[in-house]
């Protein structure tokens, strides 16, 4: 007598096998415990899984797995975290300066970008600007006249509207990276836009809020995103 157990694949895919310690492909499987005698399958002992079975290594594992980016996604999500910061700090202390374009373009292509030149960042950058700006003026057809005049004129973005825009995209970008980031990896991304914002002197106050977001996206404390920055300002 003993107790077996029929599975049924139902999907299948690619993830990071905790075992194998690498990416693997995997099937996603549920089944029927059976009682055997003799190993004939005759009275049922419930339901199996769901399970995550590797195809490598053929351990199975939790559904909540398959949360964990399979290691080219990471990469990828690293990638585009640094890119994003490197705009949203460019947004914030504006780009005159050749020290911080090149603390930029070194960043990006440190990060896996290894063919971004300054242009491409300023040309993206111009891009996001121009789309912020045409959202301004849609939103003054409908807004009350002291919204509107808050929003500005021109067909420039009116104060905080492109702040207000790179912040929510680094908490989009950020916010799914930071879970599966150490303490010491959320960190490092925070001095990485620390070190362009310093490129050419001290923090504004609108490179500060860019790197208070960006702490707060990485779920780091606001006591925590302090020290590094201070840190950031001391030459090692």
């Amino acid at each position: 007598m003993g107790v077996c157990t029929s599975w049924r694949t139902v999907s299948d895919g690619e993830f990071f096998c905790p075992d194998c310690g690498g990416d693997r492909n995997y099937r996603r499987r549920s089944g029927r415990r059976r009682l055997t005698v003799l190993g004939v399958p005759l009275l049922s002992r419930g339901i199996a899984g769901p399970v995550v079975e590797c195809s490598a290594c053929r351990g199975h594992f939790g559904l909540d797995t398959l949360d964990h980016p399979t290691t080219v996604r990471f990469s990828a999500m690293l990638r585009d975290a640094v890119h994003t910061i490197t705009l949203a700090l460019l947004a914030a202390g504006g780009t005159s300066s050749r020290a911080v374009r090149d603390a930029a373009v070194g960043a990006v292509r440190a990060a896996g970008f290894a063919d971004c030149s300054e242009e491409q960042l300023l040309t993206l950058l111009a891009a996001v600007t121009a789309v912020t700006a045409e959202t301004s003026e849609a939103t003054e057809a409908t807004e009350t006249a002291d919204t509107a005049e808050s929003a500005g004129s021109g067909g420039r973005p009116g104060p905080g509207l492109c702040d207000t825009a790179f912040a929510i995209e680094l908490h989009e970008c950020l916010e799914p990276l930071a879970p599966h980031l150490a303490p010491a990896g959320r960190e490092s991304l925070l001095l990485q836009g620390a070190r362009i914002a310093l490129a050419d002197g001290s923090y504004t106050p609108a490179e500060r809020e860019t790197l208070a977001t960006v702490g707060s996206a990485l779920m780091l404390r606001p006591a925590d995103t302090s020290r590094l920055l201070a840190a950031a300002r001391t030459p090692s």
